[in-house]
């Protein structure tokens, strides 16, 4: 009998451990998901500046980089918004059905970016066939200079809260973060060139290197689609 107490007793104990560690896990996860909310606040906050900045400022000189890089951060500023719904899904309806909603996004971002790439290989074909020119644009240049530092932070603590949590939607988004600094680097390399050189098909080829950037962003949000349909 008393070794049977002394089972009962030591199971007892397992257990209330157990719901004890799943309970201190649960508080860790929504910790990290209330961290992943403020991130996603901070990127839309960001983003709506970068885009109405830079597509204002494209337009005012006529810089295509400029506008492209606007356009981008209109795409990423709705992937944000749909990645706090993703999570909000999540803690509401389970992983299942938050994967269906991200599936969705990923195809919708991917076909946008792919668009938003042909538009600038077009658009920069036609502007150096037809020789038009553009004005630097200090705006635009301290936006893009100020976006690499801010990118290179989110995508930094996107991925390791995406590591923790386990969330593919925001190892995603982080890589867009990625993308968008690689963007932000172009933009300041290829005004910064306009400025010293002064030749108005600095501007077209600068874009041309941004669509090399979107497309691979765009190829690899429509294969994590597919993957997320398929690969497992």
């Amino acid at each position: 009998m008393r070794l049977g107490v002394h089972g009962a007793s030591t199971q007892s104990s397992d257990m209330t451990n157990t719901t004890t560690l799943t309970a201190t896990e649960r508080t860790k996860r929504l910790s990290l998901i209330r961290e992943a909310f403020r991130l996603e606040w901070l990127t839309i906050g960001w983003m709506t500046i970068e885009a109405v900045v830079a597509i204002a400022s494209g337009v005012a000189v006529g810089s295509l980089v400029l506008f492209a890089f606007g356009l981008d951060s209109v795409i990423e500023l709705a992937s944000a918004g749909v990645l706090m719904w993703r999570l909000i899904v999540e803690l509401r309806h389970g992983q299942k059905f938050s994967e269906t909603a991200e599936r969705i996004a990923s195809r919708i971002a991917g076909s946008l970016l792919i668009l938003l790439a042909t538009y600038v290989v077009v658009a920069a074909i036609w502007r150096m066939w037809i020789g038009a020119g553009e004005e630097f644009s200090w705006p635009g240049f301290v936006l893009a200079l100020l976006a690499i530092p801010a990118m290179r932070y989110l995508a930094r603590r996107k991925f390791a809260i995406a590591e923790k949590i386990g969330s593919r939607a925001l190892r995603a988004d982080a890589m867009e973060a990625i993308a968008c600094g690689w963007l932000s680097f172009v933009v300041v390399v290829t005004l910064t060139l306009q400025w010293f050189v002064g030749a108005g098909w600095i501007d077209s080829v600068g874009s041309l290197a941004i669509v090399y950037l979107l497309v691979k962003e765009g190829r690899e949000a429509l294969s994590d689609d597919e993957c997320a349909s398929g690969c497992d």
